[in-house]
């Protein structure tokens, strides 16, 4: 290594930023998140360093730089913006006696900046000594992907609680706990949001010296979005790499089972669109019957568990059979169907009403009622309706035949092999036809507002809005 990577005490300590502009505003976003007292070495600021001033979060010093502007500092950041200017700051910095990082310029570096994931009090560093900085921050994407969000909390709580732990608990036993605490019931409940529990948990455990015996099993019920690995939340991640076996459905990304503990067993339980390998009625036994065996459940389904997921069958059955269960939410298709053409499911005096529904019933393929009662100023957006195409058109075109819909299409939305298309209403078979769309699709019907039409009519350019 030719740098030694070492976490500095910065408490009270000064830090300099010589600069005022952007470059300067980006050290000091990164340094207040310590403890340090920052200086900041220049004739002028932009407004983020002034508000800082302002807000008596910094020190600004106007005066002329010699090197005792940098005496008993435990870092400086030159930061000037101008190449020429930054060596001949370093060159006073370092006559001052400090310990320098020049920013863009890594020769001159004493210290050199890592990507950081901040889970204070735990912080990652990671560093490639200035030679692949892109490569730093695909590692910290990874990172901030598997580490909750809520870890850095728990670790506090941890450190609150070690005085306790080692006045009742002997050292072999301590060790025990806190792998219980990271690794078990606290840290899943914790990160699910139930602190205050975990820490009750934590404390009679510290108090009784009763704790790993946790067998008891549980369910999550993740969304995994629209089937792109990264569309899934860090929480559908967590979920999986804690799991034992995992129930899934088609996933047209495979590689979001990748994101799962390599030990965990893989369950295909099909979920095809008209072609069920497994009953849902099989589905909601096998998840009582893994979480009763003490497994840790993940039932990973496309888009969102609650719209449309036939999760309330599993829920119901996860009550009665009084097993602990989790609802991690996913993004859900029309969403995904929206981002892909780049609009929006809504627009403030143009489409204030969003409808999710559904072409698909349990007797077979229907016109949905939001089809039959659509009014102006709304968006319906159609989840497995390709097979009832025809029907709906008939029905808009009985009982909406003037209406200025729109009407647009998204197969596979986000994913490999995503089609995107737009149609009136008459043409919505031949154009499912013409681009051979007859399964994964959302249907995204819009019925502008009273306001869009108006404007529409005073302009030669028509509406683009296809939602």
């Amino acid at each position: 290594m030719k740098t030694f990577p070492m976490f500095l005490q910065m408490a009270g300590r000064k830090v300099v930023i010589v600069g005022g502009q952007e470059q300067a505003a980006q050290k000091a976003r990164l340094i207040l998140k310590s403890e340090a007292e920052v200086t900041l070495l220049a004739p002028s600021l932009d407004a983020e360093l002034a508000d800082l001033v302002a807000a008596g979060r910094v020190t600004h010093d106007t005066g002329a730089i010699m090197p005792e502007s940098f005496v008993d500092t435990a870092l400086v950041f030159v930061a000037s913006g101008c190449p020429g200017a930054d060596m001949a700051l370093h060159a006073l910095a370092k006559a001052g006696g400090a310990v320098v990082n020049v920013v863009d310029q890594p020769h001159l570096c004493d210290a050199i900046t890592p990507s950081i994931v901040d889970r204070d009090p735990v912080v990652v560093a990671i560093g490639t000594e200035g030679t692949a900085p892109v490569l730093a921050r695909q590692i910290k994407t990874k990172l901030e992907e598997t580490l909750e969000p809520r870890l850095g909390d728990l670790a506090s709580l941890a450190g609150r609680l070690r005085g306790a732990a080692a006045a009742r608990l002997a050292p072999r036993l301590r060790r025990d706990l806190w792998r219980w605490v990271f690794n078990d019931s606290p840290r899943r409940m914790f990160t699910g949001g139930a602190e205050r529990d975990a820490a009750k948990l934590i404390k009679t455990a510290i108090e009784t010296g009763g704790f790993g015996n946790d067998t008891g099993g549980s369910v999550a019920l993740v969304g995994a979005g629209p089937g792109a690995k990264d569309l899934i939340t860090l929480r559908g991640v967590q979920r999986l790499q804690e799991a034992d076996v995992i129930y899934y459905d088609r996933l047209l990304d495979p590689e979001i089972l990748e994101l799962a503990r390599r030990d965990a067993e893989r369950v295909y339980v099909g979920k095809a669109p008209g072609c069920h390998s497994w009953p849902q009625e099989k589905i909601t036994q096998t998840l009582v019957a893994a979480a009763k065996r003490g497994q840790r459940v993940v039932r990973l389904k496309c888009g969102d568990p609650g719209i449309f997921g036939r999760s309330t069958e599993e829920i119901d059955a996860l009550k009665d059979a009084h097993i602990p269960f989790e609802i991690v939410p996913g993004v859900t298709a029309a969403c995904a169907a929206a981002a892909s053409v780049g609009q929006s499911l809504t627009e403030r005096g143009n489409v204030e009403t969003l409808t999710l529904t559904t072409g698909h019933l349990e007797g077979g393929y229907v016109v949905p009622d939001a089809i039959k009662d659509l009014q102006p100023g709304t968006c319906v957006a159609l989840y497995m309706a390709i097979g009832a195409a025809p029907r709906i058109v008939d029905a808009l075109q009985t009982t909406h035949s003037d209406a200025p819909l729109d009407v647009q299409i998204v197969a596979k939305a986000q994913r490999k092999g995503q089609v995107l298309a737009t149609c009136e209403v008459k043409d919505l078979p031949a154009t499912l036809a013409k681009h051979d769309i007859n399964g994964e699709a959302m249907l995204l019907i819009r019925w502008p507002g009273n306001h869009a039409i108006a404007n529409q009519s005073d302009s030669s350019t028509p509406l683009l809005s296809a939602i």
